[in-house]
């Protein structure tokens, strides 16, 4: 029974701060703050893609009087246009020409900006973990004491068949 109660008890709860909540972000956005309009998504959208040569809506949707004008003028012949007005024309049908999509940005700088950044904070803390977090290189890694090591398993003559000492001349004083 006590297990039934407490169960009712949290989705109470929790009820109760779904509504607070919902109730608070609606007590926001009616002080004064702007809601923006969700994009319908199921509309056709404009877009300037190389691989999508016709979007699927015109750039511009809303024409003013002398783009409405114009587009009446778009329905004759084409030789009675002027290059300025072909060039309004094809502006309001796309927002970028082939060659505009195609030039290429300053994007690559700031990439490579960021990455050499990225290198060089790494390398910062590689060199602090070293002098501060790493113990010191111990002493059987100096050259000094790999050659008196290399000595002491000649003087040995440790592993005389297949081993290290097998590569010594004892006779020449000499690698063979």
């Amino acid at each position: 029974m006590f297990q039934l109660t407490a169960g009712r008890l949290c989705s109470l709860l929790t009820k109760r701060t779904v509504m607070a909540a919902t109730s608070t972000s609606v007590r926001m956005a009616s002080h004064g703050h702007e809601v923006t309009e969700p994009t319908d998504m199921s509309m056709p959208m404009y877009w300037d893609r190389l691989d999508t040569p016709l979007p699927d809506r015109p750039y511009q949707d809303t024409l003013t009087a002398s783009d409405k004008s114009l587009k009446q003028k778009e329905k004759g012949p084409w030789n009675q246009l002027s290059t300025e007005e072909k060039l309004a024309l094809y502006r309001l049908s796309f927002g970028k020409t082939y060659a505009e999509m195609k030039r290429p940005s300053g994007e690559w700088k700031s990439v490579i900006g960021g990455i050499f950044v990225f290198f060089g904070l790494t390398g910062l803390i590689i060199i602090w973990q070293k002098h501060y977090v790493f113990p010191a290189e111990p002493h059987t890694f100096h050259v000094d004491w790999q050659a008196k090591q290399a000595q002491r398993m000649l003087d040995m003559r440790m592993n005389p068949v297949e081993g290290f000492s097998s590569q010594w001349d004892y006779e020449k004083k000499q690698w063979k």
